[in-house]
């Protein structure tokens, strides 16, 4: 046979059983021990603490306390936030908002995804009201690029149902006259045509 077939043939097959090598092996999720001994630091005899500080003393190996229940490998999972947002809303002066009212571990924040396309800067005046008269406002500086941005309230403990809770973003123009753009709210009805 050909000396050179046999080399390309045996480069070819080697490229190709890269990746099922790789399949095979499986994923490191940031080092998180699964249970199989290694990783590429420790089987050549490094080790993370090594890699990021060379000065750091060398620890014996304590086992860690494992929680209750399966280990599952991957990243952390995040609590839900629940949101209650009014329609997307645009002024004939270029600014698009959203405003909504979010829930999440037992606290509400009003938040306000707007868009300016004016060309000049403004100011939006975010205020989330609660029941019993809870009030929350906080002043947004609004840039005057095109580039999407959001307005958002300090998060506070809930003191009633989501649905108790209503947001609205104001957009004017920081002078004297501070004219309205646009009035934009978490429980706004959809805009009809006509």
């Amino acid at each position: 046979m050909n000396l050179r077939l046999i080399g390309i043939g045996a480069g070819v097959l080697v490229i190709l059983s890269l990746p099922l090598a790789g399949a095979i092996a499986g994923p490191d999720f940031a080092g998180q021990d699964d249970g199989k001994s290694g990783g590429l630091f420790s089987t050549l005899g490094l080790s993370d603490s090594a890699r990021t500080s060379p000065t750091a003393p060398a620890r014996a190996a304590e086992p860690t306390p494992r929680a209750a229940g399966p280990e599952r490998p991957g990243p952390i999972e995040q609590p839900r936030t629940d949101s209650r947002c009014g329609p997307e809303l645009s002024s004939p002066d270029g600014v698009e908002a959203q405003t909504c009212v979010l829930a999440g571990e037992g606290q509400t924040w009003g938040r306000s995804y707007y868009r300016n396309t004016s060309g000049r800067a403004m100011d939006a005046v975010l205020t989330v009201m609660g029941p019993a008269g809870r009030t929350v406002q906080i002043l947004c500086a609004v840039g005057a690029g095109d580039e999407p941005g959001l307005c958002e309230t300090p998060k506070e403990n809930s003191a009633g149902a989501p649905d108790s809770y209503s947001a609205v973003a104001e957009f004017a123009v920081p002078d004297d006259e501070g004219k309205l753009l646009l009035r934009s709210g978490s429980n706004s009805p959809a805009p009809t045509d006509g």
